[in-house]
């Protein structure tokens, strides 16, 4: 590891689950699921930011992605995503959008209002996703929404769970979504079949990938296409915790086919891919973070399909990976007492 990379420690933080890396090296922004934003700055010192939801906690619920808006620069946008609770002990993700404004004591959070929720709320505490991205041309916003492993809802177009969703910037529905005609929530969708995706991101291309928990096994990175069905539940590479097996992937060449998969899972946080400013020979690459393998994971990509080029192990799960502007990577640890590691060219 220490051939690989100089690795510095920056600060620590309580389970942070996402990072923004602001521009004009102003800091990062980072998550605590337990409900706190905070600002980060590379001398280690780091502000509380007010004006953050009140957030459901517990499993994996609470405070959830953070995504800078396409014109923060001249805004001050955000995008927060969250668990909130409903009635009868059900729960459900939420994305508000406020605006950041830096004043001269620390910045506050203001102007937060929701625009987006799973539909339904069920009940549990797991596979709420909510990633965040935008697309190229700053028109629209893409989300993942997980299946709340109640399994089902990922094949049924009548609601957002297990889906990955196209919307305004304003949350409503985008144009030209693949199944605009059955309106209501339908006309959210972009594609379907999904049970848990982490880690949602364009490549250099404008292409959309999603990075998907498998159940036992089967672990997956998809290139997101419209109107696809990506197989949950029908299909996987891995098999239920209980030990019943579920149908292969490849038994079903009629649904969307894994760029890469992974058995044993890697239990992926989030990925970027990597622009080569630092690392020339990884440009274009997709860098994984890894829980179940406590590292990162080199997946190099070809068309639709991803091979895995190299594993780096850090000895602790890795949460969240971000590129700072000169290229190093920054990476949020998973759990009580996470670092914020920068990793750079020795």
């Amino acid at each position: 590891m220490q051939d690989q990379f100089k690795v510095e420690v920056l600060g620590a933080f309580d389970e942070p689950w996402a990072m923004a890396v602001l521009p004009n090296r102003a800091g990062v922004l980072i998550t605590e699921r337990s409900g706190k934003l905070k600002l980060g700055w590379s001398d280690g010192f780091v502000a509380n930011i007010p004006g953050v939801p009140a957030v459901s906690y517990g499993g994996q619920g609470g405070l959830g992605d953070i995504a800078l808006a396409p014109d923060f620069s001249s805004t001050g946008m955000i995008y927060l995503s969250w668990v909130e609770a409903g009635s009868g002990g059900t729960f459900g993700a939420v994305v508000g959008r406020g605006k950041l404004g830096f004043g001269t004591v620390a910045p506050a959070l203001t102007d937060l209002q929701i625009i987006w929720r799973q539909d339904p709320k069920v009940t549990g505490r797991g596979h709420f996703s909510h990633r965040i991205a935008f697309s190229p041309d700053g028109k629209t916003l893409f989300l993942a929404s997980g299946e709340r492993q109640k399994f089902t809802p990922a094949q049924d177009l009548s609601n957002n769970l297990g889906k990955v969703l196209r919307l305004n910037l304003d949350g409503t529905p985008a144009a030209g979504n693949p199944f605009a005609d059955k309106g209501g929530v339908s006309a959210q969708i972009w594609s379907y079949g999904h049970r848990n995706i982490l880690g949602l991101q364009f490549d250099a291309s404008g292409q959309l990938w999603g990075l998907e928990h498998g159940p036992a096994g089967g672990d997956e990175l998809n290139l997101i296409e419209p109107g696809k069905n990506y197989g949950w539940p029908l299909v996987s590479d891995g098999d239920n915790y209980d030990g019943s097996p579920i149908p292969r992937n490849a038994t079903r060449p009629d649904l969307a086919q894994p760029a890469i998969s992974w058995t044993p899972v890697i239990a992926p946080g989030d990925f970027i891919f990597y622009s080569g400013r630092m690392w020339p020979e990884w440009k274009g690459q997709a860098l994984v973070a890894g829980m179940a393998y406590p590292g990162l994971v080199r997946v190099k990509i070809d068309g639709a399909r991803g091979a895995e080029q190299a594993r780096y192990p850090l000895g602790k799960r890795i949460r969240e990976v971000r590129e700072a502007p000169d290229g190093s990577l920054l990476l949020l640890e998973d759990g009580a007492g996470g670092r914020l590691l920068r990793l750079s060219k020795i």
